[in-house]
């Protein structure tokens, strides 16, 4: 496919440049728009949507400067490369500080024009592709859903963004801690990056040179100098997932950062300041594990400075459509898969099964039914049949599983009773609805194939 020729709009009082550039560009493959005086070209170029503009300054009643000055007001994302026969360089300065892309002297120099024209679309063009990749990270990792507690938490994130203080996610395994911290980098407006680092997935000898870099020879293997994430997070945000797994010692570390804002590298005597953001997240009991000595309290006072806690599929299951039709679209589109719709089958079963695992086991499962077919994974995910009328107690070892039989049979019964109602059911047996929905995935019970 044949690529769209870039849109050139030359703006210049003079017919004769006008005449000129078009010529030039054209003759290089680029499409024109000529405008004879700064308010035609300020009108054609919300018009032509240009990719570029090549913009004269001396001009009457609306010079170059003012015109630059509107077309930034007015949104205009095509650069702008200002010409002009009396050029100095308090305009030429004046000019790049408004926001010109490049300043050119008449008598125009054809391949220093060329260059600079091309050097001014191949920078528009990559900053059209950062925006279409930060699109999709922004889409990848955007919060779904429209349930009122999950506006309660996107108001919590986005108010507590704005400000300096270090985040503690909480929650269970597999509901979005990361997809909190980045909306928390993302409203911050801080331009450094966001570096995520997982704790237990970095063995315990490895994780201070992680966080902290490391000088050539700080240890055996260590050949280069390399940069820690507190480092490489400067300006920006720092991710600490998984915090309750780091060391009492690491922990000590990750204290004095926090509190002084300082680093030092393994093996190195230079201490480096560094302006950090740091979130931190974990699914167990940090107040449990400073009473058994696994975790530091002042560290802990440190980093909860604002808790969030995530919330578990079980308590917005309302979402779970939209969820689904997230992680297709965007499964489809990563592997280059033909969208298609789910069946009734399919789009019941996801809705009404528990999910120990939270929204990242729905993903998982969506990509699986896209992957294998809807009935293979389905078919293996009937419920246990009932048992029979009348039980034998021998065939029970122990007291627990019993109970847990016993449990099961009456939730199941329950269920029918209410005609598959999770609310009516929950409230009936006196219940919240996110253990029933936890009881359902532990006895692998699905409410559709109940009632069928």
């Amino acid at each position: 496919m044949k690529k769209k020729a870039a849109k050139i709009l030359i703006v210049d009082d003079d017919d004769g440049i006008r005449r000129s550039l078009d010529k030039i560009l054209r003759y290089e493959g680029f499409e024109t728009v000529p405008a004879e005086n700064g308010m035609q070209g300020v009108n054609l170029a919300l018009q032509e949507e240009p990719d570029l503009i090549i913009l004269d300054i001396k001009m009457p009643r609306m010079d170059g400067l003012e015109v630059l000055q509107t077309l930034i007001q007015q949104g205009t994302r095509a650069p702008v490369v200002m010409i002009s026969g009396h050029g100095t360089i308090k305009t030429a300065v004046e000019a790049t500080q408004l926001g010109a892309f490049d300043f050119l002297e008449k008598p125009l120099d054809r391949e220093r024009l060329l260059i600079v024209v091309r050097n001014a679309l191949e920078k528009k063009g990559l900053q059209e592709e950062n925006q279409a990749l930060q699109r999709k990270v922004d889409d990848r990792y955007a919060m779904v859903g429209e349930h009122p507690q999950l506006d309660k938490l996107k108001d919590r994130i986005d108010r507590v963004a704005a400000t300096n203080a270090t985040v503690l996610i909480t929650g269970e395994s597999g509901t979005g801690k990361e997809l909190i911290a980045r909306r928390v980098h993302g409203a911050s407006g801080r331009s450094g990056h966001f570096v995520q680092v997982n704790c237990a997935a970095i063995p315990e000898e490895l994780i201070e040179s992680e966080l902290f870099g490391h000088v050539k020879g700080a240890f055996t293997g260590a050949t280069d100098n390399q940069m820690g994430k507190f480092q490489l997070a400067d300006g920006g945000t720092l991710f600490l997932d998984e915090v309750a797994d780091m060391s009492l010692n690491t922990q000590a570390k990750v204290l004095r950062v926090l509190q002084e804002g300082e680093v030092q590298a393994v093996g190195s005597n230079k201490i480096l300041t560094v302006d950090v953001r740091v979130v931190a997240a974990t699914n167990k009991d940090l107040e449990v594990m400073i009473e058994e000595g696994k975790f530091r309290e002042d560290l802990f006072f440190r980093l909860n400075v604002v808790p969030i806690q995530s919330l578990p599929l079980a308590d917005r299951r309302e979402d779970i459509p939209r969820l689904v039709a997230h992680f297709k679209a965007a499964f489809e589109a990563d592997n280059g898969i033909k969208p298609c719709d789910l069946s009734p089958r399919v789009t019941g079963y996801l809705q009404n099964r528990a999910y120990r695992g939270n929204i990242r086991e729905l993903k998982n499962l969506v990509e699986r039914i896209l992957i294998l077919g809807e009935e293979e994974v389905l078919d293996g995910q009937a419920p246990k049949a009932p048992p029979a009328q009348g039980f034998q107690f021998e065939a029970f070892t122990t007291l627990k599983k019993f109970k847990e039989e016993m449990e099961r049979e009456f939730i199941i019964a329950k269920l029918r009773q209410f005609n598959g109602n999770i609310s009516k059911t929950a409230e009936a047996i006196d219940t919240p609805r996110s253990n029933l929905y936890k009881k359902l995935e532990l006895y692998q019970l699905n409410v559709d194939e109940l009632l069928a």
